[in-house]
């Protein structure tokens, strides 16, 4: 199966946090508090996918004050954190969104996340994931973790399913 046939079935995308949605990077102040930077153009891609009808989630083994905010901001339905396993967290996921794994499209950087890459329908990685998990994956893309790559896959979603031109649009362009 190709990736755009891959892609035109998804109809929920899960993110990993620390590594895609983020560099990776995690600050950490005196007073215990911590500080990530998303990408906004991730950020504004997640909205679009999710008002053209596709529904997103986090799946991320740390739970953080700063993830919760961000999907928050962004009304991502699906959050998951400080998941010791993975792959029963997506089954959790899959249950409460009612899908099978194959109209799911999950990215993922690490180790971690090989058992969920490996159940999706379509998988993905950033440029910058570990050697294991880009081999393993269905789409590796040309922007590192928090720096464009959520943009780049949702677009590629959006564009499989015919959805991409509708987003143009909105802002008066032209796809």
């Amino acid at each position: 199966m190709t990736i755009h046939e891959r892609a035109s079935r998804v109809r929920l995308l899960v993110f990993d946090v620390d590594g895609v949605l983020t560099d990776g990077v995690v600050i950490v102040h005196s007073d215990g508090t911590e500080s990530k930077t998303f990408n906004i153009r991730d950020g504004a891609a997640i909205v679009w996918a999710q008002r053209a009808g596709v529904a997103v989630g986090l799946l991320s083994a740390r739970a953080s004050a700063a993830t919760s905010q961000r999907a928050s901001q962004l009304a991502i339905r699906y959050v998951h954190q400080g998941a010791t396993s993975k792959g029963d967290a997506f089954e959790e996921i899959l249950h409460d969104a009612n899908l099978e794994d194959q109209v799911v499209a999950y990215m993922g950087d690490d180790l971690l996340d090989l058992p969920v890459l490996r159940r999706a329908g379509l998988s993905a990685a950033p440029a910058d994931a570990v050697a294991e998990v880009r081999e393993c994956v269905h789409w590796v893309s040309s922007a590192p973790g928090g720096r464009g790559a959520v943009r780049e896959f949702i677009e590629l979603v959006l564009r499989a399913q015919g959805l991409w031109e509708g987003v143009v649009d909105q802002y008066g362009g032209m796809a």
